[in-house]
């Protein structure tokens, strides 16, 4: 998973990034509450882990305006030296998933970023080797998508591509988040590579409203698959 953690204190982004990065996800690390607002505006993640006291914005105003702005708005735990139970409770309300208070463990930080990432559906526990979406039936086995009756055969990396929108739908992905997800960020890649990726998802599995699933291009940002409701 891509994390965001910000904090004004090096020694805390330098042990949280090594603390993610050794439980297998991948972290961006921020010293202040603008740039991190800069980043959520224009890339994806999906955790963001805040310090309550930071400049220019803290921690809590930045997570009233991502539950006011984004949509839809990563999970955000608060990690925060603030012990008081009205500091917590303000937190929570304000919409908070999870409200660490420093010091924790290591085991304890990646336990509930875990869970958070359960409750918030980013980490399924079980996979089944066929998932169905509307007409459209994944196999991941033979890396093939099913249209009605049509075998529809994909590489691998379309079919990881297109499973990862169709596992999110009506979610926004940046191009940064689709390239270091499925790419691992491989340097001087292309940026037309992802789009003949994308662009021959949308002609073999024939993404229109007529099929109920639409593959939209946010200018300056990334994709998104739109799902339409048929009567």
């Amino acid at each position: 998973m891509r994390i965001a953690v910000a904090d004004d204190e090096e020694t805390i982004r330098d042990f949280m990034a090594a603390l993610l990065t050794d439980g297998g996800h991948k972290c961006s690390a921020f010293r202040d509450g603008r740039d991190l607002m800069n980043a959520m505006m224009r890339d994806t993640f999906d955790l963001v882990i805040l310090d309550w006291m930071m400049p220019p914005i803290n921690g809590l105003d930045i997570l009233r305006w991502a539950r006011e702005t984004l949509d839809p708005c990563p999970p955000v735990i608060m990690l925060t030296s603030r012990a008081d139970k009205a500091d917590v409770a303000e937190a929570l309300n304000s919409g908070a998933d999870d409200y660490i208070i420093k010091p924790e463990t290591k085991n304890v930080i990646l336990a509930r970023v875990e869970a958070v990432m359960r409750r918030t559906n980013h980490q399924p526990e079980r996979q089944s080797r066929v998932e169905e979406f509307g007409r459209y039936r994944f196999d991941r086995m033979s890396n093939t998508v099913v249209l009605d009756s049509e075998e529809i055969p994909l590489t691998a990396r379309e079919f990881a591509l297109a499973r990862m929108l169709f596992l999110n739908p009506h979610r926004a992905f940046s191009r940064a988040y689709i390239l270091e997800t499925l790419w691992n960020s491989v340097p001087d890649l292309p940026t037309r590579t992802l789009d003949m990726h994308i662009s021959r998802i949308r002609s073999k599995l024939r993404l229109g409203p007529e099929n109920g699933y639409r593959l939209q291009t946010i200018f300056g940002h990334g994709y998104r698959l739109e799902v339409f409701d048929k009567e």
